[in-house]
């Protein structure tokens, strides 16, 4: 006992040194001189080559001056502590510095860091032409390396011209990965309040180890109220993470360059457990062949959770629940136990051409549950002539046990259900308006019209749900079956009761 605490007590010694001891180092792009000492705005240095120089210890900072713009690329390799955190930023007033890649593999290089925060900075990474694996930050954990408390904040990503082939190498706004023989991973990434614009061809990204003979997640990775326009391809995607955290993110207007045959989802984890996914706004997915859904439970995953969320005007629909029953048990460990609930979908399924559903679940997912969600299917525009809320079919298999109940589906014209060889997959207490075309056996069946308090409307930002709540006397208030371990609230929050829960994703209000 006593050897603990002086060991604690020599730690809290050490960090309080370092942190009286810690360095600012400034970097004026107009003013600054790479011989000088960097330690004061007088003595600044001038690039970003020499800012890379730095050894950047507990406590220290890396500030660039506002409103300048310094070419070509910020790698840093450090450690801070939980009592010192190492801080790259800005220093002075005007608009946020740019750091301006100009075409290099990536801008900004963060590689075995921990307890260190990059904001407040603006970042491109614009070439001539587009080269696959370009970046605007990478996040590198390798060799053995467990990267503590990461955090990216208020940062400005704009003009990252990756290719948009993801068999080529991609590219990314924020693209993070754990590589080495010996396992390596990031234990508290978090992404948030920051911007992302003509990112291609993703937004942000992971990677790590994601086989399931190999499997060594990423660990409390939270990305939060991120707002990501025009990017190439894909909006959010988590890999190799357990219990990620993807939240309060819009994603805008994605996959409008994407070539054909390259398929792109809004949000979607891969290769991960425990994957949360809530609070987010999709809208304006494009892909001319496939996918194009706002949000994705993909292959690989176990006990993934879309709740919450808000999604619209998505080419390829609302959702996509996928996987692969071709690969091999030791690398993928299937889809398993998908929840998604107490969503609002508006308007998703448009593509011209003939796949667009609604909801399509590919492969041998299993145990999927589907519930209390409102889903409103409007009138299919010119050349979009793929009616279908729900098509099941084979990828490598079929999925099994899965379960709609208690949602609202709503059609202004006809819709229809494509089960092909799934096994097992019920419909229980929804609720339906519009004609219904091959609709399963539903023996708890409604046929009413919602009676939604406003007229359909799609709307962004606050009160999106509005137009959605139900009258007081709708057919739907009060009328599901109670699910257990159901969330706890609906799509606004509004607490469930303990008996008499509404059909679809809001609550009757009194």
């Amino acid at each position: 006992m006593f050897k603990i605490k002086v060991t604690a007590l020599l730690l809290a010694a050490i960090a309080s040194v370092s942190c009286c001891q810690a360095s600012t180092y400034y970097v004026d792009a107009v003013g600054g001189n790479d011989a000088s000492a960097g330690t004061t705005v007088a003595t600044a240095w001038k690039t970003l080559q020499k800012a890379s120089t730095a050894q950047l210890m507990p406590g220290d900072k890396l500030l660039f001056r506002a409103g300048d713009t310094f070419a070509g690329h910020l790698a840093v390799e450090a450690t801070g502590t939980p009592q010192a955190r190492i801080v790259i930023g800005r220093y002075g007033h005007g608009a946020d510095p740019e750091l301006a890649g100009g075409g290099i593999n990536n801008t900004v290089k963060l590689t075995n860091c921990s307890y260190l925060t990059l904001e407040n900075v603006a970042i491109s990474n614009l070439g001539q032409t587009r080269e696959p694996r370009r970046m605007g930050v990478s996040l590198l954990a390798s060799d053995g390396t467990t990267c503590h408390d990461l955090v990216l904040r208020n940062l400005h990503i704009h003009d990252v011209n990756g290719s948009l082939v993801k068999s080529a190498g991609g590219g990314a706004g924020i693209d993070w990965n754990c590589t080495g023989t010996v396992h390596s991973r990031f234990d508290g990434l978090t992404i948030r309040g920051c911007l992302l614009e003509r990112c291609d061809r993703n937004g942000i990204v992971g990677g790590g180890y994601t086989s399931r003979s190999n499997w060594y997640p990423s660990l409390h990775v939270v990305i939060r109220n991120n707002t990501l326009i025009d990017t190439g391809g894909d909006g959010i995607v988590p890999i190799a993470c357990d219990g990620c955290i993807v939240e309060y993110n819009v994603v805008r207007d994605s996959g409008l360059h994407l070539p054909l045959k390259e398929y792109a989802a809004g949000i979607w984890p891969w290769g991960c457990d425990n994957t949360i996914v809530q609070y987010n706004e999709v809208s304006g997915q494009h892909g001319i062949t496939g996918d194009a859904q706002g949000f994705d439970a993909d292959w690989d995953c176990r006990n993934t959770i879309i709740q919450y969320n808000y999604s619209h005007d998505n080419e390829g629909g609302f959702l996509l629940v996928c996987d692969d029953g071709g690969s091999a048990p030791s690398f993928n460990a299937g889809n398993v136990g998908p929840i998604i609930r107490y969503n609002l979908s508006v308007d998703d399924g448009y593509r011209p051409g003939n796949f667009s559903p609604t909801i399509h679940i590919a492969g041998p997912c299993s145990g999927t549950r589907i519930y209390n969600n409102t889903i409103i299917i409007g009138p299919k525009p010119v050349g979009s002539n793929d009616i279908s809320f729900l098509r099941s079919n084979s990828w490598g298999g079929y999925a099994t046990d899965t379960l709609f109940q208690n949602n609202i589906i709503y059609s202004s014209g006809s819709v229809a259900y494509h089960l092909s060889k799934s096994v097992n997959t019920r419909f229980d207490n929804n609720l339906y308006y519009g004609k219904q075309i091959g609709l399963p056996h539903d023996p708890r069946a409604l046929f009413a019209d919602p009676q939604f308090v406003g007229p359909i409307a799609i709307a962004e930002g606050r009160g999106f749900a509005d137009p959605f709540q139900l009258k007081a006397k709708s057919p739907a208030a009060h009328a599901g079956v109670i699910v257990t371990d159901n969330g706890g609230h609906d799509l606004v929050n509004t607490p469930l009761p303990m008996s008499g829960v509404s059909i679809g994703a809001l609550q009757v209000r009194h």
